[in-house]
């Protein structure tokens, strides 16, 4: 005990000498952004000038005067906006005018190879703006093997909030191919397929299990699969009642594919956050939707890329390509004349990954003012995907994740396509001309 109390005691008086010699700890960085405009994410207008001070990886002050000592990148003839969100993205994969060829790919590379081609699509999507996704959808759970390794640090991309598996009935947009059933295993309620209720809501626990931040599910027939029609209803009204009510008893939203009109009914009745894509929405479903607050993401991106390519999709293929791009356009002007939520997705993965930005040029040209298709890459997508204590806007407090485009978007959109500049969390990823 003597020899104890003698150690303790050479401890503490050598304590003052150990702590004096540790070094102190640096104080933050402070980086300056200034640039002739800035759009908060939140106004209808540009100001100008425009100037953010970031420190720690947070913005600390949005204009004024840059403070003393700190490092002033000064990005010229550009407008410094919030970064860009896309609540509807596929990092797992990336479509192409070969749709066989894509087919063959999805079937020959294991897991482990896809994800070298995630992370490369990722990096792009980051390049070009965009530093929150929402993604609502993958095999082999490479999506949320992406989303650990960027947060972990060793892998570039942005933000992700990411779904896994979406959830659907047999047969449905969701199922897969519809091979031999004696050459390929079914799916079940762990890949997301589920019949009835109960397994509807043990799929939603499985995808939460293994990772999902957010729940996605199909009501109705897709566009880019083989054995379902794409506007016909696939999960019946208790069915997507117990995926809404178990989501959201667990914490986590809920984003709903829907073509079809029915479905929609379904879906938004069920308590749905968002309906994706809602080619053949009619003005009383639209109607529904925003007096119960129900986010559109209207993917127009998708519906352009696939009705421009329709010719090159097998026939059962070509005809829905066809006919959901003939309506999507008209049932977003009709949303945009109701007054609906509309939140900004692409579905990049179906159109090729990086070119995100092109859905900004479509909203415009169906009805939406520059400032409100800012707004919904911004300040209505971070409501929507829950993060609007943290991003979505250029105000003190939140997260540094900036971007800067060359020239005026109020005046021209396609400036969001010249990305100039990009930082996230205060990290500077891109700064340079396109």
């Amino acid at each position: 005990m003597k020899r104890l109390a003698a150690l303790a005691a050479t401890i503490l008086s050598l304590a003052p000498v150990i702590f004096a010699q540790a070094p102190p700890k640096p104080a933050p960085k402070t980086i300056v952004l200034k640039a002739a405009r800035m759009f908060d994410g939140r106004s209808d207008r540009i100001v100008a000038p425009g100037l953010v001070v970031v420190e720690d990886g947070r913005i600390t002050a949005v204009g004024g005067g840059a403070p003393a000592g700190a490092e002033v990148i000064d990005l010229g003839d550009a407008t410094i906006l919030p970064g860009f969100i896309d609540a509807h993205v596929h990092l797992g994969f990336e479509a192409s005018e070969n749709w066989l060829g894509d087919f063959y790919s999805g079937i020959m590379r294991p897991p482990a190879e896809q994800a070298q081609y995630a992370a490369m699509y990722a990096r792009r999507t980051l390049e070009a703006g965009f530093t929150t996704v929402r993604d609502v959808g993958s095999r082999d759970f490479v999506s949320v093997g992406l989303r650990n390794a960027i947060n972990a640090g060793i892998a570039a991309g942005p933000r992700m909030l990411v779904a896994n598996h979406a959830i659907s009935a047999t047969g449905g947009h969701g199922d897969g191919t519809p091979f031999p059933p004696d050459r390929i295993k079914s799916s079940g309620p762990l890949e997301g397929v589920c019949n009835g209720a109960d397994e509807c809501r043990a799929a939603v626990r499985y995808q939460i299990k293994y990772g999902a931040d957010v729940i996605k599910c199909m009501p109705s027939g897709g566009v880019l699969s083989l054995g379902d029609p794409v506007d016909a209803p696939e999960l019946t009204q208790e069915e997507m009642n117990a995926i809404v009510s178990e989501a959201h008893a667990w914490g986590r939203k809920v984003a709903a594919h829907c073509h079809g009109d029915a479905a929609a009914k379904i879906a938004i009745a069920a308590g749905v956050d968002s309906i994706e894509h809602g080619s053949f929405l009619k003005p009383d479903t639209l109607a529904l939707m925003r007096k119960k607050g129900t986010y559109l993401v209207p993917t127009l991106y998708a519906g352009y890329w696939v009705g421009l390519h329709s010719d090159k999709f097998p026939p059962a293929i070509r005809e829905k390509a066809r006919a959901a791009s003939a309506e999507i356009a008209s049932m977003f002007r009709e949303a945009v004349h109701q007054g609906v939520a509309v939140a900004f997705g692409t579905d990049a993965g179906v159109e090729p990954h990086g070119g995100n930005a092109r859905e900004f040029s479509l909203m415009t040209e169906n009805g939406l003012s520059p400032a409100a298709a800012l707004r919904a890459a911004t300040s209505s997508a971070a409501e929507l995907l829950g993060i609007s204590a943290d991003a979505g806007t250029l105000e003190r407090g939140k997260r540094a994740d900036v971007v800067a485009v060359s020239g005026d978007p109020i005046a021209d959109i396609h400036a969001t396509e010249k990305v100039v500049f990009v930082m996230q969390q205060g990290r500077v990823v891109r700064n340079g001309r396109p």
